[in-house]
């Protein structure tokens, strides 16, 4: 049977009665079929609705060919009326994301010249694809535009144009489709086919927010929020950013500043302390000139600097040089190095007989054992 879709009769209508066409149980959930519903199936990118049928609680909406199911938690009976509710605020939230990626695709496809060949409304943001380059530099003057499409309270129109009318209408669409299509027309900023709900005028949508312009296949994937949920996430952005002020001692807007010249800073001082680490390697080094085989435990060392410190023991050991940093209880990071010997062999017994997981050249190998400080010591005594 066609189910009489309240949803596309009135986006807006919260509750609802109807009376239960059918009910079978489907894999510990109930499947309800109603003779009409406000429920909005999942589909063309947008969540289902959810929310209750008198006291079962609706857990997803589906569609097969005109008739909306409706799967519960609990059964209903047949024949009985019951009332449904949505969860407004999941069904708000969801026309304005997407009422405004119509807005935003309306004006980059008309801008740019591009199609929207993918859209998705995520748990946090909104995902479009598009299938041509848009510069991520246009995007504030696009946003500011989508905007003053929201401040100006446009209509949404929401219709089923007669064959003659939608043969001469243009509109987007990702394919060819056959009478009768359904054509949202977004304030004049977009028109489309398309099957989900929307607000009825732009303002619901609060406000709209690009977040990111990344290469994606042949074009770009853009992310965005709008109306509740970008409030949401620019409060946790400033939350954030005030974090970063104060930890900077900058103002909010100029925390860019003070994290480039933190940046600028830490270099520096990084560049410092690499050249007095390889000043104090080359002394440790000194003390083992011509002592042969080498084995050192050092601690905190990265694993650049205990790759460092074993190179700056080969070079004058005349041996095997192998140094460990670590824990007992979380394992070591080792280097070995030697000018002379072919280190291969060496390495996988050192992974065999430690637990280890490592690999290298000739001259080096590099990786991490689970063992013990003793362990190892009587390893490379046995050796």
């Amino acid at each position: 049977m066609e189910t009489v879709k309240l949803y596309y009769e009135d986006s807006f209508m919260q509750e609802f009665t109807a009376q239960v066409v059918s009910c079978v149980e489907q894999n510990g959930k109930w499947a309800v079929i109603l003779d009409q519903t406000a429920f909005y199936p999942e589909g063309g990118g947008q969540a289902c609705d959810l929310g209750k049928l008198g006291d079962a609680n609706v857990l997803d909406v589906r569609e097969q060919d005109d008739t909306v199911i409706h799967l519960c938690d609990r059964p209903l009976t047949p024949g009985n009326r019951v009332t449904g509710i949505l969860d407004w605020d999941r069904r708000l939230d969801q026309m304005q994301q997407h009422s405004g990626e119509h807005i935003v695709s309306g004006l980059l496809c008309s801008r740019f010249g591009c199609s929207n060949v993918g859209f998705h409304v995520g748990a946090d943001v909104v995902t479009i694809d598009f299938d041509a380059p848009i510069p991520a530099s246009a995007l504030p003057e696009v946003e500011l535009e989508a905007n003053r499409a929201v401040w100006q309270d446009l209509p949404f129109r929401c219709w089923y144009p007669a064959k003659e009318e939608l043969e001469s209408l243009p509109y987007r669409s990702k394919k060819q489709l056959p009478w009768p299509v359904r054509i949202v027309d977004a304030g004049g900023y977009d028109r489309c086919a398309c099957c989900g709900v929307h607000v009825k005028h732009s303002g619901s949508i609060g406000i709209i927010k690009l977040l990111s312009c990344v290469k994606f296949h042949q074009g770009v994937r853009i992310e965005m929020a709008c109306g509740h949920r970008a409030l949401k996430l620019l409060g946790e952005i400033y939350e954030q950013n005030r974090q970063v002020s104060q930890a900077f001692s900058a103002k909010l807007l100029q925390t860019g500043d003070a994290a480039r010249k933190m940046n600028e800073a830490l270099s520096a001082e990084k560049f410092r302390s690499t050249g007095l680490e390889k000043k104090l390697f080359s002394l440790m080094a000194a003390q083992y000139r011509d002592a042969g085989d080498v084995v050192l435990f050092e601690n905190d060392l990265s694993p650049a600097a205990i790759r460092e410190l074993a190179d700056a023991l080969a070079s004058v050991c005349g041996g095997t040089a192998a140094v460990f940093s670590g824990k007992e209880e979380s394992g070591y990071n080792v280097c070995l190095c030697s000018r002379t010997e072919d280190l291969r062999q060496l390495g996988k017994q050192i992974n065999e007989a430690l637990h280890g997981r490592g690999g290298g050249k000739p001259g080096f190998f590099q990786g991490s054992v689970n063992a013990t400080r003793e362990e190892i010591e009587k390893f490379f005594e046995k050796e």
